[in-house]
């Protein structure tokens, strides 16, 4: 009788996660809003436009080892030379939301 519950709750749990959707999962369409709204003004169509060898295209982002949600959110987050910092100005799941967008983009060539 206890084999059968621990196989039935084991059972339960499995399923639970394996079809439950991830609470933090970021969200590209509302990442498109914000980089609009916040990042579109120096790039536009993954471009840069103080820095143009430091676009966000994916050979640009491989190259400056930033082609990865953790580090585009850190860059956005904390700002690095010319880049200001959007930590205070937008909210955490705002900044994953906009790293999901800018590495989809980056992976479609911005097209």
């Amino acid at each position: 009788m206890k084999k059968m519950i621990t196989v039935m709750l084991l059972g339960i749990a499995i399923f639970t996660f394996a079809f439950s959707n991830p609470a933090l999962a970021a969200d590209a369409v509302s990442g498109a809003k914000v980089f609009s709204a916040n990042c579109a003004s120096c790039h536009a169509g993954g471009k840069n436009l103080v820095q143009a060898n430091k676009n966000l295209k994916k050979d640009a982002l491989e190259k400056y080892g930033l082609y990865s949600e953790e580090a585009i959110i850190a860059q956005v987050t904390k700002g690095k030379n010319a880049m200001p910092a959007f930590g205070s100005r937008l909210k955490p799941n705002q900044i994953e939301d906009v790293a999901a967008y800018v590495l989809s983009q980056a992976d479609k060539d911005w097209k």
